[in-house]
Formats: C-alpha cells, sequence, structure tokens
C-alpha cells in the first residue's frame, strides 16, 4: 500500500492551475530557498517536543518518543509551525492513496481537477504517479507543481498520469541559484525545455526578489527561453511579499514600477502570455 507524507490539503483553489482545484501539498523538499514562503514543508519532524510545550490548546502530545497531532483541539494558530527549529510542521499526515482518492470524491463535482505541490511532490514520485493515475480515471485533470529539480524525462508514468506541469524557474544564473536554493538550475531548465516540447508545460514562475536576485538578468534571460520553446506557455512574475517567509530575509517588496518594466521585457522578448502577481 503506497502512503505519502501529506502537509495540508486544500480544498479549492483558484490560483493553482486552470479552474477550481484541489491542491495537495506534500512534505519534504530538495531546495532550501532563502526567501521560503512556506519553510514548515522544507524537512520531516524530528520528534524534539519543543512544539509541544507551546501549543496553547494541548493539541500536541507525546506517545513513544514521537509527537503527536490531535486534529480536534487544533485551532490552526500555528504557534508549532513558527517556533519549530527544524523547518517541519506535526502536523503532517502519513496518508495512503485511498485515503487521498476519498476527500477528491468528496468535493469532485466541485472541481476541474487537481494540484500536486509541496515542498516538491517528484520526491515522492511512486505516491503521485498513483494518485494522478486515479484522478485522471475519474475525468479530472492532474496538474504538477514542482521545483524542477528532479529529472522529469526519467519519471514516464508520472509524466504520461500528468495533464500539465507548472515550474519555478527561480535564478537563471547557475551561482545565484545555488545561492538561493542549495542546487544549481541546469536540470531545472532541462525540465523546462523537455516539459514544453512535449507540450505538457503550463506555466513558469520568476519570484522578484529586489537585493538578493537579479530581477532584471532573470526575466530577460527566462523570457527569452519560453519564447523560444512556445510564447504561448504563460509565464508569470511574482512579486517577493514577506508574507509566511523565513525571518532574516532582507528584500523589499517589488514596486508596481519594477514590475511593468519586467513585464515589458518579457513582452519584448516574445512571450505572449504574461501574468504579473
Amino acid at each position: 500500500m503506497i502512503k505519502g507524507y501529506v502537509n495540508k490539503i486544500l480544498p479549492f483553489s483558484s490560483v493553482d492551475g486552470p479552474g477550481n482545484r484541489t491542491v495537495i501539498f506534500l512534505q519534504g523538499c530538495n531546495f532550501d530557498c532563502l526567501y521560503c514562503h512556506n519553510p514548515e514543508t522544507i524537512n520531516y519532524c524530528i520528534n524534539c517536543g519543543i512544539c509541544v510545550y507551546e501549543c496553547p490548546h494541548n493539541a500536541l502530545s507525546i506517545i513513544n518518543n514521537k509527537v503527536i497531532w490531535n486534529e480536534k483541539y487544533c485551532k490552526n494558530c500555528d504557534l508549532c509551525i513558527k517556533i519549530c527549529p527544524n523547518s517541519s510542521s506535526p502536523k503532517v499526515k502519513l496518508m495512503t492513496v485511498d485515503e487521498v482518492m476519498d476527500f477528491i470524491r468528496k468535493i469532485k463535482p466541485f472541481i476541474s481537477g487537481i494540484t500536486i505541490s509541496g515542498g516538491e511532490c517528484t520526491l515522492q514520485y511512486n505516491f503521485v504517479n498513483e494518485i494522478f493515475k486515479k484522478t485522471k480515471a475519474m475525468g479530472l485533470t492532474t496538474f504538477l507543481d514542482s521545483n524542477g529539480y528532479i529529472p522529469l524525462n526519467n519519471l514516464g508514468l508520472l509524466v504520461e498520469n500528468m495533464d500539465m506541469a507548472m515550474i519555478d524557474l527561480k535564478s537563471f544564473d547557475r551561482d545565484e541559484h545555488l545561492k538561493l536554493t542549495g542546487r544549481d538550475n541546469q536540470t531545472v531548465i532541462e525540465n523546462v525545455k523537455y516539459l514544453a516540447k512535449i507540450n505538457k508545460l503550463y506555466e513558469v514562475r520568476t519570484v522578484i526578489v529586489p537585493g538578493i536576485l537579479d530581477n532584471y538578468y532573470n526575466v530577460d534571460n527566462i523570457s527569452k527561453l519560453i519564447a523560444s520553446l512556445n510564447p504561448n506557455i504563460r509565464y508569470k512574475i511574482i512579486k517577493y511579499r514577506p508574507i509566511g517567509v523565513r525571518e532574516g530575509v532582507r528584500s523589499s517588496v517589488p514596486d508596481d514600477e519594477l514590475m511593468e518594466k519586467l513585464f515589458n521585457i518579457a513582452l519584448k522578448n516574445g512571450c505572449k502570455n504574461i501574468i504579473l502577481i
């Protein structure tokens, strides 16, 4: 029985692919981004117990040296996430594929498909593949939201059961990408090319972070790459926002003038579907 570590399931979303979608966020990531907006999805709980003693609602306990979350008492204040020293969450669930599918079936009439995100969802390849396969059999679409570090051309069955992918291309410069995430960007760029070639690349996204990234260089080169592959692939240029990010990130929110300049660069380079967020 295939199981996966699930951080949370969002029943309805209009920003994670086309239509109204259920989004399944998996636990664990192979990037360690400086400005990560979901740092609690990076690592697995080490059962240190710090959150247990700080929880104001007695929703956490230690049983057999493991932190146990009682959803009944939880008020979702997320204090446990804020104080976790390990970029994790005690609320992660180990779920079977059938348990996830039961959740999807209950809301099937109200959604057009599912998106599996993270963390980095391709780290749990077999779990994702089985969910995609069963979801497609229900007549729903399947989207993958990935950082692009795992070579997708090696994951044949998953790609076959996936309708479309959304890839974060955080920096076009290798050294900058390495500094930002702890990994280089070679495989990410190769995945973008591969997915475009097989017509399964829905969207490329770049976060604009003043003072940390060379935003003009990145948007210029990424938009040229997209336009050369398929100018109709959506390019989403996203403002950095200090909501939910780690402490110590020294950056401001990009102003509208900067975003408009970046939009015009991508437009000039041939991209036809540009979204500013």
